[in-house]
């Protein structure tokens, strides 16, 4: 008996989980995303990481553009073809392209560079439209 209700218990978990990750998939519109590497001048200060990460969220949380929000730190890479030189990235969809341009002008993007752009030596952009599947 103990068996089974811990067997139901973990099954349980486990389908919330599902049910969670399932979510954060439905929030990512494949329309237009927008992938963006940022290379510190130093990478290794804790301040700087500090003021760009809550810089970085406090635009995020005010922007009316960006759907799917992530912020990313490099793993340390056990592959040749992986890049973990980067100190941290971030990527965004969008709805069109056309809302991609205008989150580029919004006042909290405009903030975050003003508030950041000391920090890093490099900035790389991809941008890519879906596909139609």
């Amino acid at each position: 008996m103990k068996t089974k209700i811990i067997t139901l218990l973990l099954v349980g978990v486990f389908a919330n989980s599902c049910v969670q990750i399932k979510k954060e998939a439905d929030n990512f519109d494949p329309t237009f995303a927008h992938v963006v590497y940022f290379w510190f001048k130093e990478p290794d200060s804790y301040e700087a990481r500090q003021t760009f990460e809550k810089s970085l969220t406090k635009f995020l949380d005010n922007s009316q553009y960006a759907k799917t929000k992530f912020i990313g730190k490099p793993p340390k890479a056990v592959r040749d073809v992986v890049d973990d030189s980067f100190t941290y990235s971030l990527i965004l969809s969008f709805e069109s392209a056309e809302d991609q341009a205008a989150y580029q002008t919004e006042p909290p993007h405009l903030v975050f560079i003003e508030e950041c752009e000391d920090l890093w030596e490099k900035v790389i952009v991809y941008d890519s439209e879906g596909i139609v599947q």
